[in-house]
């Protein structure tokens, strides 16, 4: 289906934003398709949830990013609250979300107006609460220092069940993480976790996060978690900084949602979404993190080939090993006619298997 309405997410603090932006825009006006930029967040300016700002923008069916990953989760929180595709312009260092090269934007919109490109489905998170978020007055002034202004706390949404100790369903989207973490530098949080509705153990840590396998390789896999195929459905929690023996990830089903309670002895937490603060948990509090029915839709131009990105991002190749060794040999060769037994199975495109990779 061509592209009717466009919104546009822009680093403004990157020149080469700015100037893709101008590409965007130019492109939009010559295929008569409206372009509006949204999260705009001037110092003096409110933000808005990603709902408010999909309404404002006339709920886009593509919603362009132009920076990095940290830009393209500010466009995917807003594109799925309608629908809409994301693509992802990279102008990032060290990113695993966003797709296109700058140089190439006119040809990537061309490809989705015309029904050439790939929609690649990822899953994503959602929360209910024991009580709505919020953050207090005294504190908001202190947690923004240094940033521009923050979202709003999440709504309610109209499913809540009222009574039975299912808590509020929360409005909030996530595509890597919800992170629980401690406010004070000199007291950890105490937190219950509890996988599938049973409890698994108490922890003192600096945080705890729960990512989807898209989220695996940002803040969890820095506090040593597994990288997970993005193409799975999974939760990942993993303590970070714990006091206890037992710190390692656990890997849970899409259908065991995660539980996080804050202890009477505990100081109050953040919760952070996708990076972020979105409320202050008091002892006594708790969130439950499970699969949301949502999933985010990422414009893809070919195939992703998620395995060669990881080896390239943290140069894998570079290894004393492979230098030694030389180039591998690739251990499937999809250029040739694939045999029945590997029938059905992701394999890397033809010619990532002549690099060897």
């Amino acid at each position: 289906m061509p592209v009717r309405r466009i919104g546009l997410v822009v680093h403004q603090g990157r020149a080469t934003a700015r100037d893709a932006a101008r590409d965007v825009h130019a492109w939009s006006e010559a295929h008569g398709v409206r372009c509006t930029e949204i999260d705009v967040w001037a110092k003096d300016q409110h933000r808005r949830a990603g709902r408010e700002e999909s309404e404002a923008a006339g709920r886009p069916d593509l919603v362009v990013t132009l920076g990095g990953d940290g830009t393209f989760l500010r466009g995917a929180r807003i594109a799925v609250k309608s629908g809409a595709d994301v693509l992802g312009v990279d102008l990032g260092k060290v990113g695993f979300l966003t797709e296109v090269p700058a140089r190439d934007i006119g040809d990537a919109l061309d490809a989705v107006h015309e029904g050439r490109a790939i929609v690649e489905e990822r899953m994503t998170l959602t929360m209910r609460a024991s009580r709505p978020l919020d953050i207090p007055e005294e504190m908001e002034a202190l947690l923004r220092y240094g940033r521009g202004p923050m979202l709003p706390p999440p709504q309610v949404r109209p499913e809540t069940t009222e009574g039975g100790g299912w808590g509020c369903a929360l409005d909030v989207i996530a595509l890597n993480d919800v992170v629980l973490e401690k406010l004070a530098r000199d007291r950890q949080v105490s937190v219950g976790v509890y996988l599938a509705g049973g409890l698994l153990a108490s922890y003192s840590a600096d945080a705890l996060a729960v990512a989807t396998p898209t989220g695996s390789t940002a803040y969890s896999f820095a506090a040593g978690g597994p990288v997970l195929s993005p193409h799975m459905d999974a939760l990942v929690f993993t303590p970070i900084a714990p006091h206890m023996t037992f710190d390692r990830s656990v890997v849970a089903a899409p259908d065991e949602p995660v539980g996080l309670r804050v202890l009477p002895h505990s100081g109050q937490a953040a919760v952070s979404v996708d990076g972020q603060l979105r409320g202050v948990l008091d002892p006594g509090d708790w969130i439950g993190v499970f699969r949301a029915p949502q999933r985010v839709r990422l414009v893809r131009l070919r195939p992703t080939d998620f395995y060669g990105r990881l080896r390239d991002r943290f140069r894998l190749t570079d290894a004393p090993a492979t230098v030694q060794d030389g180039p591998a040999a690739p251990f499937f060769r999809p250029d040739t006619p694939v045999p029945p037994d590997l029938a059905g199975l992701r394999l890397p495109p033809p010619t990532a298997a002549r690099r060897g990779s």
